[in-house]
């Protein structure tokens, strides 16, 4: 069993407030703590608080998960802004846990300078990768753009007014893979497609959910029908703008479609828990260094629209089962390689 402890920013405390985090810090813990000679210890860090991101919410599930299974503790470090993600990772090292995870780009340079600094140290990447790790720097990585250009198609062939739009956090290169590859599939089926993007910015891109609606107001006031929302935990102002305006919105990472049902056509779905799960089994196993990449032939990626209970799903796209067979054979096609989706991370 695992015990599992929450904080955040770098201060400690005993209070259970998930959600409401500021500068204040939180902790919860669950029943049984790891114990015995084989018992192991996990900490991971996140760049900012938990709140609405699902994105964190599945790397804690992941975490909790190989917690429970490998008879590890676990304790999750809620960082609040780029210094408090140094003093984090500066408590975890000093700790000394079994395996050190930092979860999104955003702790990259941090991971990459602890890991060189701490050779015995194990430390896991999560949905990032330095270009030259140590052997003691493990990632796993994930090809979001694979799922957003199919969930582009649907959008291609469901919009009548020929407008989609994409209100992305920030206008970065990794975050273009949630905004590039969705227009590019939607043009993929319908030349005739138009795009906007409008970003989120500010001090919480990631998780300011009215500049969020803001934008996608924006968006729907100049036609568009269709909206990706990649803005993490501020995707929900997203929703709140498509059912203000009848227009229709995508989600991410899980299945938002429970969020707001009747706004969110379809997800592009990353399975961060997983990665994150069978990471550090591998480094408990003493497998570590280098990354896995999860795309759609991983089973890393992919559209709620196209697993078998999207029935229940109640995404919008369950009642399209003629758009959800031609957005299967596109699927099909990249798995074998047939249509190849540009990566704009590392496009030139």
């Amino acid at each position: 069993m695992s015990a599992t402890t929450r904080r955040a920013g770098a201060a400690f405390a005993a209070v259970v407030l998930i959600g409401t985090l500021a500068s204040c810090s939180s902790a919860t813990e669950s029943e049984t703590p790891a114990s015995g000679a084989d018992a192991k210890s996990i900490i991971l860090i996140t760049p900012t608080a938990i709140g609405s991101n699902n994105f964190l919410q599945l790397a804690v599930q992941g975490a909790e998960a190989v917690g429970e299974e490998s008879n590890a503790s676990v304790d999750v470090y809620e960082s609040k802004d780029p210094s408090s993600i140094q003093q984090n990772l500066d408590e975890a090292i000093r700790t000394a846990p079994d395996v050190i995870i930092g979860v999104s780009y955003s702790v990259l340079d941090q991971f990459t300078q602890a890991a060189a600094d701490n050779p015995d140290q194990q430390f896991l990447l999560i949905d990032t990768s330095a270009e030259d790790p140590t052997p003691n720097l493990t990632a796993a990585v994930f090809k979001e753009y694979e799922a957003n250009y199919l969930a582009g198609v649907e959008a291609g062939l469901l919009s009548t007014s020929k407008n989609i739009g994409v209100v992305a956090a920030v206008d970065s290169p990794f975050v273009h893979r949630w905004v590039d590859p969705f227009f590019a599939g939607a043009q993929s089926v319908d030349p005739a497609i138009t795009t906007a993007v409008q970003y989120v910015g500010g001090d919480n891109p990631f998780g300011d959910q009215a500049r969020a609606k803001a934008q996608a107001q924006i968006l729907a006031d100049t036609g568009v029908d269709y909206i990706n929302a990649a803005a993490s935990g501020g995707n929900l102002g997203v929703f709140e703008a498509a059912e203000a305006n009848g227009i229709l919105a995508f989600g991410v990472d899980t299945n938002q479609c429970l969020d707001a049902p009747g706004a969110v056509v379809d997800n592009s779905i990353k399975r961060v828990d997983v990665a994150l799960q069978n990471a550090v089994t591998d480094i408990f196993a003493g497998k570590s260094g280098g990354f896995k990449s999860y795309g759609l032939a991983e089973g890393g990626v992919g559209l709620t629209g196209l697993e078998p209970d999207v029935a229940d799903s109640k995404c919008i796209i369950a009642e399209h089962p003629d758009v959800i067979e031609k957005v299967a054979a596109i699927r099909d096609q990249i798995i074998s390689g047939d249509v190849v989706v540009v990566d704009p991370l590392t496009a030139g």
